[in-house]
């Protein structure tokens, strides 16, 4: 497999390029040249063995199958049930995905736990070391520290926004201790953050200095583990016929693993892009103005975000992969903070998107509802996406799978706030507010976080 930059103006790389690369020379977001068709899985297929198959066309030739299926293996034995990612029904024709059984209690293990063995394969085989710089929103960091602490191919440094975290997203991040795992809290947004590691990547000079790299969705890897899951839980919940999904969105990421799910032959008929107050995608899906608003703090602080990366990559293919185009577009957005994506290619996306923005009293009381009815408790970043689903749910007839991404326990003053209920962390985090924390907090400037970088890692 070649991989080609959004904004076409890096080299085509294979796989393991890409992996270390992150973010493309041009600025631009990597993707396959060409989409793979999916391999028939049957009924009973385990989640390696589907993890293997699905992602074998994207990670050759760089890794043998052998190699590779020895490493899916092994990342997703740190997963605490059979099923990796299990569904079950919710109510009302809704089913839940479960995202949250790795590690860290997040679905960004899904990807991680698989990418820093993948980090770690790559460096090792070319003797290398590289240094990993990560913004984050809250789930990504934890999972990235997770996934790379104590190796010794790399570093890790994690921009979290200050005050902006769950507690329980911090201590995460800042209670691990490894020589190679460095925390900055950051003072400004998400998107501050965001900006940050993309101006480092942006500077030749200091990329090469420090080996940068990164862990974000931005790095396709983190897509491609991702996918796998739209494919397993359709196989489950659909059995070969068309599913539906909606998506608790703030980056872009997830959702858009979804589309590639289905542009490679996954059944769905549909994605819902549920966002909470900060609904700059929910508005382009509405309008095809996609225009930035300002950051609001919200209960579901993981989707505080109002430039989504990864809408990039489906902006190409909106584009016909015409690099130019898609490069002006962005350019535009970056000076303007507003561009319009026209009516013919926003009805192309509407074919299968929809869109809906959930705020903080529609979250608690979805998270309510859910209770009441089921028994089940929501965390608010699941609740906005059911709430979506419920919302903008186009066909009853067709199963509408909520992806689930972190449980209660992760937010419990969103929980207890809607519920009354205060819900306990697993017994392998019950003592996360008793560990010592360590991190620095810096102001969103380049030149003193470059330096810090520099400094952290030896260079």
């Amino acid at each position: 497999m070649k991989y080609v930059s959004t904004r076409g103006q890096a080299p085509v790389l294979e796989f393991g390029d890409v992996l270390l690369a992150g973010l493309a020379t041009d600025g631009g977001l990597y993707v396959p040249d060409e989409w793979p068709t999916q391999p028939d899985l049957g009924f009973d297929t385990s989640y390696v063995d589907a993890a293997v198959a699905v992602m074998a066309p994207y990670v050759a030739p760089t890794l043998d199958e052998a190699t590779f299926r020895a490493m899916v293996t092994e990342a997703y034995a740190t997963f605490d049930h059979p099923d990796v990612c299990p569904v079950r029904p919710l109510d009302d024709g809704l089913w839940l995905l479960e995202l949250f059984w790795g590690p860290t209690i997040a679905f960004k293990d899904v990807a991680l736990q698989l990418v820093g063995r993948l980090f770690d394969e790559e460096l090792t085989r070319r003797g290398e070391r590289a240094t990993i710089v990560v913004a984050t929103s809250g789930d990504t960091g934890s999972a990235a520290i997770e996934a790379c602490r104590g190796r010794e191919s790399l570093d890790i440094v994690v921009l979290h926004p200050a005050g902006r975290v769950s507690d329980v997203q911090r201590k995460q991040m800042t209670t691990v201790h490894e020589p190679n795992v460095h925390n900055v809290a950051v003072e400004g947004t998400f998107d501050d953050c965001q900006d940050l590691v993309k101006q480092m990547f942006a500077d030749a000079a200091f990329r090469e200095s420090v080996g940068l790299s990164a862990m974000n969705s931005i790095n396709w890897a983190r897509v491609m583990a991702q996918v796998v899951y739209y494919v397993t839980a359709a196989k489950a919940v659909g059995a070969g016929e068309p599913v539906a999904y909606s998506v608790p969105t703030g980056n872009f990421g997830n959702v858009f693993a979804g589309w590639v799910a289905r542009r490679t032959g996954t059944p769905i008929s549909q994605l819902v892009v549920g966002s909470n107050s900060n609904d700059i995608l929910t508005r382009w899906l509405a309008s095809g103005v996609m225009e930035k608003t300002g950051v609001h703090p919200t209960i579901s602080p993981s989707m505080d975000i109002q430039v989504s990366s990864n809408a990039e990559r489906l902006l190409f293919e909106l584009y016909e992969r015409n690099p130019m185009l898609l490069a002006d577009r962005m350019a535009e957005f970056r000076d303007e903070g507003r561009v319009e994506t026209g009516d013919t290619r926003l009805a192309s996306v509407t074919e299968v998107f929809d869109g809906a923005a959930v705020d903080d009293d529609q979250t608690r009381g979805e998270i309510r509802r859910t209770y009441e009815a089921t028994g089940q408790i929501l965390d608010p970043h699941t609740a906005v996406g059911v709430a979506a689903a419920r919302a903008a749910r186009r066909n009853p007839d067709v199963p509408m799978i909520c992806l689930a991404s972190a449980p209660p326990a992760k937010f419990p003053d969103a929980v207890e706030q809607s519920i009354g209920i205060r819900p306990e962390l697993p017994e392998h985090l019950a003592d996360l507010f008793d560990r010592r924390e360590s991190y620095e907090t810096m102001a969103a400037h380049l030149p003193t976080l470059q330096a810090h970088v520099k400094a952290l890692t030896g260079h």
